[in-house]
C-alpha cells in the first residue's frame, strides 16, 4: 500500500516551509514512527515520521525546496521490512579477522538516522554510545546523553598544542566555510531589522538590588523544590513582577496594528530561549493566574523542548510582552530589540557584586542592570521609566508581589 508523505498543516500565520533534512533515501527501510524528514518553518522545525513499517518509494521535494501546507513530499510504501536476511547472509562470509566489520554492519541496523547524523556531526563513535531504544537501537536521545558526559574526557585531548600549530604553518591555508542561513535564522534577522526600522525604539535603564530575592530563594529553595518538584529560579520573580507592572501600565502591555493601538486585558509573557537553530520565544499564557511553581515548571519544560526542536508553532504565537536574559551568558548590559507587534521588551543581565551607597555607607551588594526597550510611538518616556521602577521596587521587596501592593 502506497501512502503520500505530506507536509504538516501549517497555521494561518505560516505561509510555507522548507525541506530541511531527509533522513532516508528511496529504497531505504523505515520502521513505524521513525523520523523521515524535517520541515523548517519561520518559527519551528517540524518532524515527519513514518506512518507504518515499510520503505521510501520516491522523494518529490528535495532538501531546500519550499513546500506549502499538506504538499506531497514523497511516496511511502507500507509493508514488512526485509533487511534481516541480508545481514544473515553477510555474516557467514566474514572470516575471523573481519569481525569488526560485521559488528559495524549490525550497528548500522540498530541506529536511528537522527542519532547517526548527530553522532557524525560531533565525531562520536556509535559503539561508545549506550543504547536504550527498542532491540538495543541507539536513539538521538542516547547520543545527546553521551554528549552531556563527553566534556569530562575533554581535558585528556587538550595537551597537544604543538600538533595544532603545525598544520597551519605547513599549509598556510585560510579556510572559509559558506553555509546557507536557516529559514528560522533568516526570519529572526528579518524581524529584528524590521523592528529597528519600523519602530521608534528607545531604551531606558535601571538597576536592582537582587539581595532580597537571593535571600528569599536561599531560605526556601529546598522546601520549594520538595513541595513542587521544581527548582526556584529568578525568572519566576521577574515574570510576576513584570505581570504586576503590566497591569499598572497598560500601554506597555499593548501592541500596534496599523494605525490602531490594541490594549490587552491579559498578560501573556514570552521568555526568550537560545537554541542551536536560533532564538525562540515560547509564551506563558495568563501569567497573572500562575504561581511561582507553575511558572518555573512551564519555563523548564519549554526550554527543554525548545533545545530539542519540539516546540509547537501555537506555543510561540501571540504574547503581549517579552523577557530576555542575557545574564546567563555573562552580559552585563545590553539593549534588547523589540519583538513586533509588542511595544516593549525587558532585558535581564548578569548579577554582579558592586559597591553601593546605603545610608551613607559603602556596602557590597549583588546588583543587576535592567533594560526596557519600548516603542516611543505607543509609550511615553514617563510610563517606561515608571514601569521599570515598579519592577525594581517589587524585586527589592518581593513580599509585595505576594501581597499585591
Amino acid at each position: 500500500m502506497t501512502i503520500e508523505i505530506k507536509a504538516p498543516t501549517f497555521p494561518e500565520s505560516v505561509a510555507d516551509g522548507t525541506v530541511a533534512t531527509w533522513y532516508k533515501k528511496p529504497g531505504d527501510p523505515v520502521e513505524r514512527d521513525e523520523l523521515i524528514v524535517d520541515v523548517e518553518t519561520d518559527k519551528v522545525v517540524l518532524e515527519i515520521v513514518a506512518p507504518a513499517d515499510g520503505t521510501i518509494k520516491s522523494i518529490a521535494k528535495d532538501e531546500g525546496d519550499v513546500v506549502l501546507s499538506e504538499e506531497v513530499l514523497g511516496i511511502f510504501e507500507a509493508g514488512e521490512i526485509s533487511v534481516a536476511p541480508a545481514a544473515e547472509t553477510a555474516a557467514p562470509a566474514a572470516t575471523a579477522p573481519a569481525a569488526s566489520e560485521e559488528t559495524e554492519s549490525s550497528a548500522e541496523l540498530l541506529v536511528n538516522p537522527a542519532a547517526r547524523k548527530l553522532a557524525e556531526e560531533n565525531n562520536i563513535a556509535l559503539s561508545a554510545v549506550a543504547a536504550s531504544g527498542k532491540d538495543g537501537r541507539v536513539t538521538k536521545e542516547d547520543v545527546l546523553n553521551h554528549l552531556k558526559n563527553a566534556p569530562k574526557a575533554a581535558p585528556a585531548a587538550a595537551p597537544a598544542p604543538a600538533a595544532s600549530v603545525a598544520p597551519v604553518q605547513q599549509t598556510g591555508e585560510r579556510i572559509e566555510k559558506r553555509v546557507p542561513m536557516t529559514r528560522l535564522r533568516a526570519t529572526i534577522a528579518k524581524r529584528l531589522v524590521s523592528a529597528q526600522q519600523n519602530a521608534a525604539m528607545l531604551t531606558t535603564y535601571n538597576e536592582v538590588n537582587m539581595k532580597p530575592v537571593m535571600d528569599l530563594r536561599k531560605q526556601y529553595k529546598d522546601q520549594f523544590e520538595k513541595s513542587h518538584g521544581v527548582k526556584l529560579g529568578f525568572m519566576s520573580f521577574f515574570i510576576k513582577a513584570a505581570t504586576e507592572a503590566l497591569k499598572r501600565f497598560p500601554a506597555v502591555n499593548a501592541s500596534i496594528d496599523g494605525t490602531d493601538m490594541v490594549y490587552h486585558a491579559y498578560q501573556d509573557v514570552g521568555v526568550a530561549v537560545s537554541t542551536e537553530r536560533g532564538l525562540v520565544v515560547p509564551i506563558l499564557r495568563d501569567t497573572d493566574n500562575m504561581g511561582l511553581a507553575e511558572i518555573e515548571s512551564t519555563i523548564s519544560e519549554y526550554a527543554g523542548r525548545a533545545r530539542d526542536g519540539k516546540l509547537g508553532i501555537e506555543e510561540m504565537q501571540g504574547g503581549t510582552f517579552t523577557i530576555t536574559n542575557g545574564g546567563v551568558f555573562g552580559s552585563l548590559m545590553s539593549t534588547p530589540i523589540l519583538n513586533p507587534p509588542q511595544t516593549a521588551i525587558l532585558g535581564m543581565h548578569k548579577i554582579q557584586d558592586r559597591p553601593m551607597a546605603v545610608n551613607g555607607e559603602v556596602v557590597i551588594l549583588p546588583m543587576m542592570y535592567l533594560a526596557l526597550s519600548y516603542d516611543h510611538r505607543m509609550i511615553d518616556g514617563k510610563e517606561a521609566v515608571q514601569f521599570l521602577v515598579t519592577i525594581k521596587e517589587l524585586l527589592e521587596d518581593p513580599a509585595r508581589i505576594l501581597l499585591d501592593i
